[in-house]
């Protein structure tokens, strides 16, 4: 009789939840934290995805803004909290897959120091040219840069951004061929391609959307697998002969590493329902970006690609990590 006690004893401990999942998560707001200033596109994305998750889940999202470092203080933040499924990281592609191959000393790895939930939003990159560059393609372009060494110039918003590193990308791909100019933000960087100042970019389409407009700036491809709504007349770099050239300012929403699988799975699969809304969607649209909705497995897989591809692009570059 002892033994089939402590058998029932040692059954009822094993359907005991795991002690990093409360039964009744989530009992309180959740926090999301974004890595950059407030204001940002990101947030606007993401107060317009979580109304129906937080109406499924019956909780709140608070999102702060910690900026500073690239994105390293805010996902360091974030990397340092408890594993409860309360304190969430709503980052782009530089955090998890750029600036670990830019800086010598972070103190944490984002791939292996996070547990990703999902893939959210993608917004394309784009290649832009000024209306004094010939090229009406890429590959034109490319002939274009590789012609006249040196005299082609490109700019980004930022060292380190996804931007600068598709420039560089696609420096290499034609011999190493364009200058580097870098900006402080998307605004200048646009007012020197308008002026002539610098010849080509790669930002996503919400920074340059007014001018493409107004025909003062062309776009030449964008740098995705699919055309864009926004763009159907334009074609993708894969469609352009350049399908090494596919990259984006995504956000990747993530949970400190250890967060119960529960959790993780609950929110990606309400994150993914809400994203399927057509509403939702065209909204996200109207900011220049693709709803996604990853499951953890697929976003997992997505970081360790995205991350292994921007490190080549750093070591070709003989960009050295400061």
């Amino acid at each position: 009789m002892r033994h089939i006690l402590a058998l029932l004893a040692a059954g009822l401990l094993a359907l005991e939840p795991s002690p990093g999942l409360a039964q009744e998560w989530p009992s309180k707001p959740i926090r999301v934290v974004i890595p950059f200033a407030a204001g940002s596109v990101s947030e606007a994305i993401f107060r317009t995805i979580s109304p129906g998750v937080e109406a499924n889940l019956g909780q709140r999202f608070i999102v702060e803004s910690k900026p500073g470092a690239d994105g390293a203080i805010g996902t360091g933040e974030v990397v340092r909290a408890a594993p409860d499924g309360y304190t969430l990281l709503l980052g782009p592609t530089a955090v998890y897959a750029v600036t670990p191959h830019m800086f010598r000393n972070l103190g944490f790895d984002p791939l292996t120091a996070l547990d990703p939930i999902s893939l959210l939003a993608d917004a394309p990159l784009l290649a832009v040219v000024g209306t004094n560059v010939p090229a009406k393609s890429l590959k034109e372009l490319a002939e274009y840069v590789s012609a006249s060494p040196g005299k082609f110039n490109y700019g980004s918003p930022g060292s380190g951004s996804p931007a600068h590193l598709t420039g560089a990308a696609f420096s290499q791909q034609t011999g190493n061929s364009m200058v580097y100019v870098p900006y402080k933000g998307t605004p200048p960087m646009v007012q020197a391609l308008l002026a002539g100042d610098i010849q080509v970019a790669f930002p996503t389409l919400t920074g340059i959307i007014g001018p493409v407009k107004a025909g003062k700036l062309r776009v030449l491809a964008v740098m995705a697998r699919a055309r864009m709504a926004e763009l159907p007349d334009v074609p993708t770099t894969v469609e352009a002969g350049f399908p090494q050239l596919v990259g984006g300012n995504w956000w990747v929403l993530a949970a400190p590493r250890g967060t119960n699988l529960r959790i993780i799975e609950r929110l990606a699969a309400e994150f993914r329902t809400a994203l399927a809304e057509p509403g939702v969607r065209k909204r996200v649209s109207d900011f220049g970006h693709v709803a996604i909705g990853l499951a953890p497995a697929e976003t997992a897989g997505f970081l360790k690609s995205e991350s292994a591809r921007y490190k080549s692009i750093v070591e070709l570059g003989g960009m050295k990590p400061e």
